[in-house]
């Protein structure tokens, strides 16, 4: 008999027939409840739902009292039995036990989590088992949505899916933040007569880092196919032990030829209503169950999001807005300084209600790759924020005229050389072209309403740990 999820069971109708429907289903136990009337009642889920499904094991099951001694909260069971009409509430279905085997034991007095709510910080120090619960079952098939909903998006609308290195010789951000990749042997590294570590002598026959963005090489794409994406992993080497923030994390990139600012916001916008929407109609349970459990207004929120229209404000408006406001930041305001987490969250929460885009930041606090405006003093960037948490896109028209890039190269400190191939794409036919990046985990923390981006990946990177 084949297998059947306990997903597709509680889909099933009543069955008529008080005989039932054959089944055979496989899960672990959360909760089991014994009768004086002879009869145990597990809760058993297979992670293909929230929701478990009560299976009624009567006492004339020839293991039963094997059962009772074993068949407990973490322990997976095998049933087989019979999918009829239940007659307790909570449920339409239930399965008439005739047959059940222990698949794996369980230590009840050592498993770390109980049954009564466990705290999120507990769960991170278990993220080989924190799976087991509602809430990050709940969380992870958010996410597994999510995922499908940005493929689904970008299909619709005629893009191609690029997968881009994991290892690369460049830093598109210019931050040198990034992990470095070697074969080397740290001991006793070959040098050169200067002294300095003979790179040439390595894989790769110089130095190589994980990516830090697929962008570099998506814009090279983007100007062969026109409109692309990448979705894959990134990496950065900060120091940054904050909620916000992973050593390891998952990047969505869109790269647009004959695309300008413009075209490239609309597209943003459009994105995070399209995902946001497909999450709440596709995993209404799981938004339910965390909006109770930890994050009140959820699904209001998420809801006003996909309706809202998006406030549109210039750097220089949203500098002018903070400072008029009176409010005191922790982090003082001033034209020319980098956003922070407070000032995003004022103007979204509370100078214009709304999610917003702000654009033309000043060029000493962007990446080199931003097209400069007119100005001189402000590059074609973007940054799109929403309610509950603060910046979600961050993106540009790219500079696509070889002078100015060589100059901004060399602002930062950068060698033209070492992007020999990207001033290439400059030199021979090139065109305005745009993108944006968006960090995928705070858009899984933005529709679970999970507050730290260490639960919203199945295994957290962060400084000083790696499981």
């Amino acid at each position: 008999m084949t297998v059947q999820r306990v997903r597709s069971l509680l889909a099933t109708p009543p069955p008529s027939d008080a005989a039932g429907i054959a089944v055979e289903l496989h899960g672990w136990v959360r909760s089991r409840r014994d009768s004086k009337a002879g009869l145990s009642f597990i809760d058993l889920n297979d992670g293909s739902s929230l929701q478990g499904i009560q299976i009624v094991a009567p006492a004339e099951l020839a293991n039963y009292q094997e059962l009772l001694r074993r068949a407990h909260l973490g322990a997976s069971i095998a049933v087989q039995g019979r999918l009829v009409a239940s007659q307790g509430r909570g449920q339409s279905v239930e399965v008439l036990a005739e047959r059940m085997t222990i698949i794996g034991d369980c230590d009840l007095e050592t498993f770390p989590i109980q049954k009564q709510q466990t705290s999120l910080e507990h769960l991170r120090s278990l993220p080989h088992l924190r799976a087991r619960t509602r809430t990050f079952q709940s969380i992870m098939r958010i996410r597994s949505e999510l995922a499908l909903a940005v493929h689904r998006f970008f299909g619709e609308r005629n893009f191609y899916y690029v997968h881009t290195p994991i290892i690369s010789a460049s830093d598109c951000e210019g931050a040198g933040a990034m992990f470095r990749v070697s074969t080397l042997d740290l001991a006793a590294p070959p040098r050169q007569p200067d002294g300095a570590i003979d790179w040439a002598q390595d894989f790769f026959g110089r130095e190589a880092w994980l990516t830090v963005s697929g962008q570099l090489e998506g814009e090279t794409y983007a100007c062969g196919l026109g409109n692309i994406y990448t979705f894959g992993p990134t990496f950065r080497a900060e120091n940054s032990n904050t909620p916000r923030h992973l050593a390891e994390f998952w990047m969505i990139e869109p790269e647009m030829a004959f695309c300008d600012l413009d075209g490239n916001r609309a597209l943003a916008e459009e994105f995070v209503r399209q995902v946001v929407s497909d999450a709440c109609e596709r995993c209404p349970a799981e938004i339910e169950f965390l909006e109770k459990q930890w994050a009140r207004g959820l699904r209001q929120s998420l809801e006003d999001l996909c309706a809202s229209d998006f406030a549109h404000l210039s750097y220089d408006e949203a500098i002018d807005r903070l400072i008029k406001s009176g409010k005191r930041f922790e982090f003082p305001v001033s034209w020319g300084v980098d956003l922070q987490a407070e000032h995003e969250k004022f103007l979204v929460e509370v100078a214009m209600k709304k999610p917003v885009v702000i654009t033309d930041y000043p060029k000493d606090i962007k990446a080199f790759y931003m097209r400069l405006n007119d100005d001189g003093r402000t590059v074609a960037a973007m940054d799109v924020l929403v309610p509950r948490m603060g910046e979600l896109i961050g993106g540009a028209q790219r500079e696509d005229r070889l002078e100015m890039l060589l100059a901004r190269l060399q602002e930062h400190g950068l060698q033209a050389d070492d992007y020999a191939p990207y001033l290439d794409l400059r030199r021979f036919g090139s065109v305005p072209h745009a993108g944006f990046g968006l960090g995928f985990e705070r858009l899984v923390c933005l529709v679970s309403g999970v507050q730290n981006i260490r639960d919203a990946i199945p295994y957290p990177r962060t400084p000083g740990h790696c499981p």
